[in-house]
């Protein structure tokens, strides 16, 4: 029986039709497996999380009040896969209440396991305040530790305002609520309050390192000054305890702590969602674009790690700043 055209056509778009619902139907199979696999942690288990190994985790950028972070910590000390951990810090600080919700969740893990921390470029400020509530800390020769001390910051817009010609009215309760504030010169009183609250947050800060590094508090003080050190100094000072990497720590978790050697070191990463203009450094390049200017990517991504971070960070601050424009002298307290 012969075919006509019509029908020849009506097949083949059938057939078209078939294949493109086929491809959608497997779409969405994959990806329910996969969903189902994430949310068991099946993957997990077929993965090198799976046997027995020690857990990296990675502190980088400016310290906040990380949740993703805080779930990963207890994660790891609830897997009894995990035979010990070894926190990887890159950090300048930030946040005194960040630094110390992290510090507290280490010390649970440290509790169950042995932590100890290898330091890159710099553990300062909340990031050594961190790094001291593991075991153990290494760090390079040239890596920075140390920044011992609690900031707080605020602009004073009054002569500004003053020059253009604008007023702020305000009507207060009570002469210390909303101080200090960016409409007019702060008053002594504000400025008191201010150092009163900085120095209770600094003198924790000062006892908290004393214990934790086996210092006197006359010791701790002489160190929490501000500065910052040298993995070399930081080790002659009792800051850190040797120098080296992630493979002396991992040496030291061997030889005092009974941890295998044939265990391997697996990262493990907080899980994040990713959805503002300032998390992807191709929008980034695409926003400066529209205003006239021009980034690299290097550039973008670099943005993109710490702009976020950066303006919304609130309360104290315990935060190694080396730029002199980030600097306020007046309200610099440590």
């Amino acid at each position: 029986m012969a075919i006509d055209a019509e029908s020849i056509i009506d097949r083949k778009q059938l057939r078209k039709k078939l294949t493109f619902w086929r491809i959608i139907t497997f779409v969405i199979l994959a990806g329910l497996i996969f969903a189902l696999v994430k949310a068991t942690g099946v993957g997990d288990l077929l993965s090198k999380k799976g046997r027995d190994h020690i857990a990296r985790v990675k502190i980088s950028g400016v310290i906040t009040n990380d949740r993703p972070l805080l779930k990963l910590l207890g994660k790891i000390r609830k897997d009894e896969n995990v035979k010990a951990v070894i926190l990887d810090i890159s950090s300048p600080g930030g946040s005194t209440v960040g630094g110390e919700a992290i510090y507290e969740a280490v010390r649970q893990l440290a509790a169950k396991k042995p932590v100890a921390t290898s330091v890159g470029t710099l553990a300062a400020s909340a990031g050594y305040m961190i790094a001291s509530a593991s075991d153990h800390i290494v760090a390079r020769r040239s890596s920075i530790v140390g920044s011992i001390g609690v900031i707080f910051q605020y602009a004073d817009a009054s002569a500004l305002l003053e020059k253009i010609g604008v007023l702020v009215r305000e009507i207060k309760s009570s002469p210390m609520k909303a101080e200090p504030s960016p409409f007019h010169t702060t008053s002594q009183e504000a400025k008191d309050m201010i150092n009163r609250l900085v120095l209770d947050s600094y003198n924790w800060f000062v006892e908290l390192v004393a214990e934790r590094r086996s210092l006197s508090k006359e010791e701790a003080l002489k160190l929490a000054d501000g500065s910052v050190f040298t993995g070399s100094q930081g080790l002659a000072n009792k800051l850190i305890d040797a120098i080296g990497d992630e493979n002396t720590a991992k040496n030291w978790l061997i030889k005092e702590k009974g941890i295998s050697k044939d265990l391997k070191i697996v990262s493990w990463s907080p899980k994040r969602k990713q959805d503002g203009i300032f998390d992807n450094p191709a929008s980034l390049v695409w926003l400066f674009d529209k205003f006239g200017l021009e980034i690299t990517p290097n550039m973008a991504n670099e943005l993109s790690k710490r702009i976020p971070r950066r303006l919304f960070l609130d309360g104290l601050v315990s935060m190694w700043l080396n730029s002199e424009n980030l600097i306020d002298k007046r309200v610099m307290m440590r």
